[in-house]
């Protein structure tokens, strides 16, 4: 297997503004199914043609394969506008364009044969704790039990992150990308958000790994080698994947909070507040508090959000090095983004009144849905404070997911 070094003269990633603009038309057919959504606990087949049709699962698809690989800041745009429709929608598309973007690093000519599919959709989990490779003639046998799998009824490749056996005892982090169909899927999916991911538990069962489709995550990380010899000329594949994998995973949280405030500022000049002589309330100081507050907070979520972005981008285009502040920080990002959002969208659902726990009402679903991404243990706001608040009092950050 070749080992390629990253180089100089990185090629580019570009703005595509159509891409957002595309996500942003398809909010009405999306909206249209978010009851089929929350009862069927999956995507719609409709929704996922259409995001399929529209370009959106390409995003970190080599564009020799078809994909638009656009930079980072419309990626995120894209994600955080389908998440403004349905967070469902939003954090499925996160999954789609991690789990293309970690099958990207495999050697060109497994590539090849993984794209030939057109329509080919990715799910993938990124703990590799949760299963083990042990080398075998030609490849290796991958026993494991993954969570979470986001879009795993919609996809036909699957992306997991695992533990490689060693001579000397010891484990490696690696990527194993295996068909859908090798798998066996658990329907677990019941939850109280986010229920139309169809994030089912997949298991392998003493699977058998092909010679070149599992590749080694440290060389990666930590020498900038690269077993794929195309893609490693390319900017989006040489940032970081913790750093770039929490900022678009954060950018849901965004959309979702935006949703909130117009589905709030719709109904607010149309309802009473019962039980008082406000007719309309608009007018109440209350309500222009919660609003003004509300605002804030997604304001400071975007910052949090575009700050990573620019900081990716920046370190990339330079070369820079990150410390580990640096990666503290993102974390820190991340988690400011969530928390900030789910602080946006519970004031502004708890002051919409007791008709809003209504089923067709958005803000119910958009509260329950920021409350499930709140709890992602990668982004959760109090750990990532923490991890922060370590790395700079100059101790050990008391995890390896930096």
């Amino acid at each position: 297997m070749t080992i390629i070094e990253s180089q100089p003269g990185l090629i580019e990633s570009q703005p595509r503004p159509d891409l957002v603009r595309r996500a942003a038309d398809l909010a009405g057919l999306i909206r249209g199914y978010a009851g089929w959504h929350e009862e069927n606990r999956e995507l719609h087949p409709e929704v996922v043609d259409a995001l399929t049709g529209a370009g959106l699962t390409k995003m970190r698809v080599p564009a020799r394969y078809g994909g638009s690989v656009p930079d980072l800041r419309t990626v995120v745009d894209v994600v955080s506008e389908l998440a403004r429709a349905d967070g469902s929608v939003g954090w499925s598309c996160v999954s789609f364009t991690m789990a293309a973007w970690m099958s990207s690093l495999l050697p060109d000519e497994v590539q090849d044969e993984i794209w030939a599919d057109p329509d080919v959709r990715f799910c993938g989990s990124v703990d590799g704790r949760n299963g083990v490779a042990v080398p075998a003639d030609g490849g290796y046998i991958l026993n494991g039990k993954w969570h979470f799998n986001t879009g795993s009824p919609h996809a036909t490749w699957d992306a997991h992150f695992a533990l490689l056996s060693t001579p000397d005892g010891s484990f490696e982090p690696v990527i194993a990308v295996v068909p859908v169909s090798s798998l066996t899927l658990v329907d677990d999916w019941h939850t109280s958000g986010l229920r139309a991911t169809g994030s089912r538990t997949s298991i392998a069962t003493d699977l058998f790994v092909p010679e070149g489709w599992l590749v080694r995550v440290l060389p990666m990380m930590l020498q900038g080698q690269f077993v794929t010899e195309i893609n490693a000329r390319y900017q989006a594949w040489q940032v970081p994947f913790m750093q770039m994998a929490i900022t678009v995973a954060s950018a849901p949280g965004l959309g979702m909070a935006r949703a909130a405030q117009e589905a709030f500022l719709e109904r607010a000049p149309k309802r009473e507040i019962s039980y008082t002589h406000y007719e309309r309330q608009s007018e109440a100081p209350i309500t222009h508090l919660h609003v003004g507050e509300a605002r804030q907070l997604i304001d400071e979520a975007a910052f949090h959000l575009y700050r990573q972005v620019e900081r990716l981008d920046a370190k990339s285009a330079s070369g820079e090095p990150w410390t580990i502040e640096d990666k503290a920080v993102a974390r820190m990002d991340a988690g400011a983004v969530i928390g900030r959002s789910r602080q946006a969208v519970d004031i502004l659902a708890n002051a919409a009144g007791a008709s809003s726990i209504y089923s067709h009402v958005p803000l119910q679903r958009i509260q329950r849905d920021i409350a499930a991404l709140h709890q992602h243990g990668i982004m959760y706001p109090s750990t990532n404070l923490e991890t922060l608040g370590r790395v700079l009092l100059g101790l050990e950050p008391n995890t390896d997911f930096l």
